[in-house]
């Protein structure tokens, strides 16, 4: 089974809708739970980074788009934020003690851990960030 749904949020009390929404997508095209929870993880981060962050904790419209197919399932975040590509951010520094690493990073670390691709481009005024996670085989 194949399908695209979008679901639209405002707040952070919002995103267990999102998470939900992707999780039936990924089970019907019979992805394997740890996928379904690594793409969970990583659009909960990436989603709660863009409402805490780029609409600095105000309410803010967030759309995302579940693609879920048997080979991969696609996922585009898009806000109207102010212009930021969060794949830009260095990479954090897990080798020093923590008290002497730079605070933040780690968010978007593991969108990039966790999913297989990720993209960001700004497109009429929007952030568009697509997250990709193939089916393993």
């Amino acid at each position: 089974m194949d399908g695209t749904s979008t679901v639209v949020i405002c707040g952070l009390g919002e995103i267990p809708r999102v998470t939900a929404a992707l999780g039936d997508a990924m089970r019907a095209c019979s992805y394997p739970e740890e996928a379904v929870l690594d793409l969970q993880l990583a659009v909960e981060e990436a989603v709660a980074n863009t409402l805490l962050h780029g609409y600095g904790g105000a309410p803010g419209e967030v759309r995302v788009t579940i693609r879920a197919a048997r080979r991969a399932t696609e996922v585009r975040i898009e806000d109207r934020a102010p212009p930021f590509d969060p794949l830009s951010f260095p990479e954090p520094d897990r080798d020093s003690d923590l008290g002497e690493r730079r605070i933040g990073g780690l968010g978007i670390y593991l969108v990039r851990r966790l999913t297989d691709d990720a993209t960001h481009r700004r497109s009429e005024g929007w952030n568009v960030l697509t997250l990709v996670k193939r089916r393993p085989s």
